[in-house]
């Protein structure tokens, strides 16, 4: 079926479901495909549940005239938001990096709308098939529309840059993540720049930080830029002040206070001021937006129980995003520190040497009340006052036990450790 045919079917339907449990009344489903399931299965509970349409790629699948026979679900969907993308011509900001880009996505959401209207990635739905489903869900009537884009692996990001075609792009940093995919962190920083190349090749407009050098360097003298940072011959000069636990930076003679923790923080901060900025927000409601946005899902967020203080920082890790935590907890004012630190996933070949590389720098930095849970934190060789578990179910017996009052504790490791469940139990 050709694209536009399925655009105007797209165009009846009050939006896209690709999971029947979860479907609105006179949606569009499509049956995609997964390791462990197959979508045209459930064609008949779709219709059951409210759906429209049906795209299919089985022959088996259509079960009436409601169902769309396409020659793969996947590809129409990715071909449909593109076409949609380009109906509703709406500005796109896209970002992806390796730390920080939910956070980033959200500081500027809230910050453009403050002014404007404005819709952007729900949660992490930031791959192939979740932005499709992002740029689905925006209509003609917005201002801005953004876009976060995730990768694990070379190409990704210009495969998602084609689906999105954003006018506006950044890049939050490059880290150690991901280094099972990409293979190396030049890997990485080729992977992620791979947003610059569609930019430039499309004299579209990049925000650069100017304080990262890695940036500077990959986007070259490509002129189509908007440059912030501590640089006063850039566009938009923004200078960090401190992080004690809060980030607070100066932009526009006034002091903006975060709700952020940590120094790896201002960048974020940043580039969400620069883009403000650039599309004319007010400097009060910029300093409104940032000092409002609180932090959730895990994601560095505060915690307090009494007189223990939380760091509570466990949606996801990578050695660059553990050292910067690390960092950032040594320099924060605290009677005591608890360090509990989980797994880092996708890490390839690197993950025993980047996991004693993080084991190194906690013994180094902290004396004391260092916690490391995993499978790959368990084959580190460590102090003997280093405490090491296997799994989350030997360390619980352990957690009731410790007095941890008057301590600030950091929780950080990869999702899949699921760390957050210490909150339970302390």
């Amino acid at each position: 079926m050709e694209i536009d045919v399925l655009y105007q079917k797209f165009k009846m339907c009050s939006g896209v479901s690709t999971d029947t449990r979860k479907l609105s009344k006179d949606c569009i489903y499509f049956a995609l495909k997964g390791d462990n399931f197959d979508g045209n299965e459930f064609v008949q509970k779709a219709f059951e549940s409210g759906a429209k349409y049906c795209v299919v790629d089985s022959k088996n699948a259509v079960i009436n005239e409601n169902c769309v026979l396409v020659d793969d679900v996947l590809s129409s969907l990715q071909q449909l938001a593109t076409y949609h993308r380009s109906e509703i011509g709406i500005p796109i900001i896209s970002l992806t990096g390796s730390n920080g880009k939910t956070t980033t996505k959200e500081l500027i959401n809230t910050v453009l709308s403050s002014t404007y209207k404005v819709r952007a990635t729900k949660g992490n739905l930031n791959n192939h098939i979740g932005v499709p489903l992002t740029l689905l869900s925006f209509t003609k009537s917005l201002d801005f529309g953004i876009v976060e884009m995730g990768a694990n692996h070379k190409k990704e990001i210009a495969f998602l840059s084609q689906i999105a075609q954003p006018d506006y792009g950044l890049i939050t940093n490059f880290g150690k993540a991901h280094l099972e995919g990409f293979g190396s962190v030049e890997g990485v920083i080729k992977g992620k720049s791979e947003l610059y190349d569609y930019l430039k090749a499309n004299d579209k407009t990049a925000f650069i930080n100017t304080d990262d050098k890695k940036q500077i360097k990959q986007i070259g003298d490509y002129a189509n830029t908007i440059s912030f940072g501590a640089d006063i011959n850039n566009d938009c000069v923004i200078t960090f002040k401190s992080a004690n636990p809060y980030v607070k930076l100066n932009y526009d003679n006034i002091e903006i206070n975060s709700q952020l923790i940590g120094d790896y923080n201002y960048g974020n901060i940043a580039v969400a001021v620069a883009i403000g900025k650039h599309f004319n927000v007010t400097t009060e409601d910029i300093k409104k937006a940032i000092e409002s946005y609180q932090p959730d899902n895990n994601r560095s967020e505060i915690i307090r129980k009494g007189t223990t203080r939380i760091i509570l920082d466990a949606y996801n890790a990578n050695p660059t995003s553990m050292i910067a935590a690390l960092k950032n907890l040594k320099q924060l004012d605290a009677k005591n520190k608890y360090l509990f630190l989980g797994d880092m996933f996708e890490l390839g070949n690197e993950a025993e040497a980047e996991h004693q590389s993080i084991t190194n720098f906690a013994e180094d930095n902290f004396d004391e009340n260092i916690y490391i849970i995993g499978e790959n934190f368990y084959k580190t060789k460590s102090k003997e006052t280093t405490k090491v578990f296997n799994s989350f179910e030997d360390l619980k017996p352990i957690l009731n036990s410790l007095n941890l009052s008057d301590s600030t504790i950091l929780i950080k490791g990869s999702r899949g450790m699921a760390l957050e469940r210490i909150l339970d139990l302390i």
